[in-house]
């Protein structure tokens, strides 16, 4: 931890909002947006309709939902604000179970960036859950890119202007259409008769205003730029949605995430671990259980190596710490016959009785090594290399062994 600045940090508000966010969408409130973005609000904001009739209200009027851009801004603005609030996060237990906070958000996401690597071998992001996936609205996943391409913001806002610049007329009547509802929604007082069938109305013309202004935008210069409001609200809402699932879930995932954990710690019990195969229905349960202290057995320290390790290297690495090649010279046929008594493939049944040359030439035979018309030093020399070899695949076996018990899957 670094102290320098804590004090002043500990004895001050961090005061975290959405301002930043805030700010650069009133950059995008140009033209008809200037009028979507004060509906949208005078609807969201009203007291007297009720949530039904609001939402009757939103449907209607996203018709073109890539013109609609004050509704998905708004959206924004109010999904960022649950996080921040904590209460975008959902509750399995309302009376007994607190709301989130943002800290509790900070501190499980950070987590996440830890477990996902242990339990799966991959990064966040290949699970769709890093940082960003989380918390990239707040973080300027809009404003900024890791490539050459455009912000989704700055091109946004380069479709409205130029779209605003033409001053069209269906522009103009949109707007115009935008305000009568708008009006209409901050006058009403109460519910009465005529109410729903006035609020259809307004509602109705600005859907037809709507298609009107889509229709005039259907061709170029203008359809490039149409084309790119609706890459544009894609983003946004695709990244909404994905924050929201990550986040509303955000308790459970975690919790599966910390007991897939807590329950292969208990493997390391002899009862534990076999109590948990047998109580689980789930196959590959049941086989990591079942093969935990052979796989166990197959991890060493000394077989770790680096996936780009050069494999050769490596055994020739560990033929030295073991002391072998342990004979160096098949003239020593002493040697090499005590050295082949050792090997599991030789079956050394009355070797007792037999002369060092004979154990030799028995050996050659049992591992399939030719002997004819040849000389006791030249199946030596045979025998030696095909037992040197066999060090270097039990090492090799070792080695994958080793890696697979230690590879994620």
């Amino acid at each position: 931890m670094i102290n320098k600045g804590l004090t002043s940090l500990v004895n001050a508000s961090p005061d975290f909002s959405n301002q930043g966010l805030e700010n650069a969408i009133n950059e995008l409130k140009i033209g008809w947006v200037i009028k979507s973005s004060t509906l949208d609000t005078a609807i969201t904001n009203n007291t007297v309709l009720t949530t039904s009739q609001k939402n009757d209200a939103k449907d209607t009027i996203n018709n073109i939902a890539h013109l609609n851009v004050g509704r998905y801004l708004g959206d924004l603005l109010r999904h960022t604000s649950t996080i921040l609030d904590g209460t975008i996060v959902h509750r399995a237990n309302p009376d007994t179970e607190d709301t989130a906070t943002f800290l509790e958000i900070l501190q499980t996401v950070q987590a996440i960036q830890n477990l996902i690597p242990d339990l799966y071998g991959v990064t966040p992001a290949e699970k769709n859950r890093d940082v960003n996936d989380h918390l990239g609205s707040l973080n300027n996943k809009f404003l900024e890119t890791e490539d050459s391409s455009a912000p989704v913001f700055t091109s946004l806002k380069e479709s409205i202007t130029f779209i605003n610049n033409a001053s069209q007329a269906t522009e103009t009547a949109l707007e115009t259409a935008y305000d009568n509802l708008t009006n209409f929604v901050d006058s009403v007082v109460a519910d009465s008769t005529d109410f729903q069938q006035t609020l259809n109305t307004f509602a109705s013309a600005v859907a037809t205003a709507h298609t009107n202004f889509n229709n005039a935008l259907a061709s170029e210069p203008y359809l490039t730029k149409r084309t790119q409001l609706t890459t544009d609200r894609d983003s946004i809402v695709t990244q909404t949605n994905l924050e929201g699932s990550n986040l509303s879930g955000i308790r459970t995932y975690t919790e599966s995430l910390t007991h897939n954990i807590s329950y292969t710690s208990l493997a390391e019990n002899n009862d534990l671990r076999q109590l948990m195969s047998r109580v689980s229905q789930n196959a590959d349960w049941q086989t990591y259980f079942n093969d935990y202290v052979k796989n166990y057995a197959y991890l060493n320290p000394m077989y770790n190596t680096d996936t780009d390790s050069d494999k050769s290297a490596v055994i020739d690495r560990i033929l030295r710490e073991k002391g072998l090649p342990d004979v160096l010279d098949f003239v020593n046929i002493e040697g090499v016959a005590n050295k082949a008594k050792e090997d599991l493939r030789i079956d050394t049944k009355n070797f007792d009785y037999y002369t060092t040359e004979q154990i030799i030439k028995k050996c050659c035979e049992q591992l399939s090594i030719t002997t004819s018309n040849k000389t006791v030093y030249n199946q030596s020399e045979l025998l030696l290399n095909n037992l040197n070899q066999r060090d270097r695949d039990i090492i090799a076996e070792a080695l994958d062994f080793n890696e697979n018990s230690d590879t994620l899957s």
